[in-house]
């Protein structure tokens, strides 16, 4: 809107997008960003650098061990200019750590779909940021994550449908600025109805469902650009303007596999890691036997979960996978680092209210013979396995399902242990449209630890 007549400008727009804390092609990336940023410089051009979201991923011992403020310190020295959250920012985090989580930060947090429980407006981040180019121009960018709203409220956050609210921002937004690129933790299918629904968005970045554009997916009038996942790319996005309109968009991707290496930065960020792991080398309880897990069966560790499980939630009975445990705990000290190591899953328990009906549908459902060698992806499952279903204080004998020593009644209704996973309708369809109570923000290795260290003590 300030730009000189007949003059044109093109803008850089560098961006990652669901990391998950794979550190592996870090020191490449920030290395690759850092010397982008200093050539579009050099060149006068203007150029920023955004991450769209899961970026922090409790499954790596180092966000473990400084509650995501490890990451944010990596993408402050990689000079990220805004991010916005996903959902393992948003919902594996306590309500205190993720306020606090970008205390330092010395970039923009944009989510715009996130209150406080009152409605009130976030202290550490804001619905959309303005930023004026070298030639003048004014680039407005707005963000959203995507919603799992029985988590966040049990979080004490409030998380507002995003479509509508990006839509009437970027409306009101198009009358002071030249150009609207969207941050999104949403997904592929809902940034594509984003792009039909408003024609103010020029570009959406995305994430969450770690869908790839090699070069980009125009959707009437917004290009779409997406990375992946784990950082095995870095995605490029060029916008051009001519007197001050928008007239040539594009995307195209990086391979961090194809990146320089830089050893003084590799060691760098190796010893931080390294530095911010051992907090994690603390003694959580003392066993006196070694704990093994068995993938095809029950195992003392599944012993011990199904307890803990139990007495966490109160509930009459459990169910969960043998391939949640990725090792065994020898005998002796456990630590955080040991709980961590064998339970790296952000994964919660729940606590489901059904039917004696409902129960054995669900039992008979898990019994079934394939599950031990499924593969799983997602869900905040970070093994490889399903394992045999594991059931706690429930059995069948001779086709009649039991509670401990009595009879599940049909029409009698009883409370199942966990785990979240199995809430979201891809391995027990109607498990989704129970009376379903969440129990956060602690993880299931939380669950043991606390267990284990009333049962055992902390000392041998």
């Amino acid at each position: 809107m300030t730009m000189i007549a007949g003059k044109t400008e093109t803008i850089h727009i560098y961006h990652t997008n669901d990391i998950h804390s794979h550190f592996d092609n870090w020191p490449e990336i920030s290395g690759y960003l850092l010397d982008q940023r200093k050539l579009h410089e050099q060149a006068g051009e203007t150029c920023y650098v955004f991450d769209l979201g899961d970026f922090v991923d409790r499954s790596h011992p180092f966000t473990e061990a400084t509650e995501g403020k490890g990451n944010v310190e990596l993408l402050n020295q990689a000079h990220y200019d805004a991010v916005t959250i996903g959902n393992n920012e948003g919902i594996t985090l306590s309500h205190n750590a993720l306020a606090q989580l970008y205390k330092d930060a010395q970039f923009d947090v944009i989510v715009a779909n996130l209150t406080y429980v009152d409605g009130s407006t976030l202290d550490w981040a804001v619905p959309y940021q303005i930023y004026t180019t070298n030639e003048g121009l004014k680039l407005a960018v707005i963000g959203a994550t995507a919603v799992y709203d029985l988590f966040y409220s049990k979080l004490d956050w409030s998380i507002i449908e995003p479509r509508n609210v990006l839509v009437n921002l970027a409306s009101k937004l198009k009358e002071t600025v030249d150009c609207i690129v969207c941050l999104s933790h949403l997904g592929v299918n809902e940034d594509r109805l984003l792009a039909t629904e408003s024609s103010d968005i020029n570009v959406i970045l995305g994430a969450h469902t770690h869908h790839l554009f090699i070069h980009g997916e125009q959707v009437e009038n917004t290009l779409l650009a997406a990375t992946g996942k784990f950082g095995q790319y870095v995605g490029h996005v060029t916008i051009t303007f001519e007197n001050s309109h928008v007239i040539d968009k594009t995307a195209s991707v990086i391979p961090t596999e194809e990146l320089p290496a830089d050893p003084v930065l590799s060691k760098q960020v190796y010893q931080m890691i390294t530095g911010g792991t051992e907090l994690l080398d603390e003694t959580v309880f003392t066993t006196p036997e070694n704990l093994g897990q068995n993938l095809f069966g029950a195992s003392p560790l599944s012993d011990l979960f199904g307890q803990a499980l139990l007495a966490y939630t109160k509930a009459d009975c459990g169910l969960f996978n043998a391939g949640i445990f990725l090792g065994q705990l020898q005998a002796g000290v456990v630590t955080k680092r040991d709980l961590h190591r064998i339970l790296p899953h952000p994964i919660n328990a729940c606590v489901i209210t059904l039917t004696g009906r409902a129960l054995r549908e669900y039992y008979e459902i898990s019994c079934h013979p394939d599950w031990a060698r499924t593969e799983v992806r997602g869900l905040g499952f970070r093994g490889t396995m399903m394992g045999v279903m594991i059931h706690t204080n429930l059995t069948m004998k001779n086709d009649v399902l039991y509670i401990g020593e009595n009879i599940a009644e049909p029409d009698r209704e009883y409370t199942l242990a966990t785990l979240d996973m199995f809430t979201f309708g891809f391995f027990y369809p109607n498990m989704k449209f129970e009376k379903i109570d969440y129990y956060v923000p602690e993880l299931i290795r939380d669950i043991v630890g606390s267990y284990g260290a009333r049962l055992f003590g902390t000392t041998s």
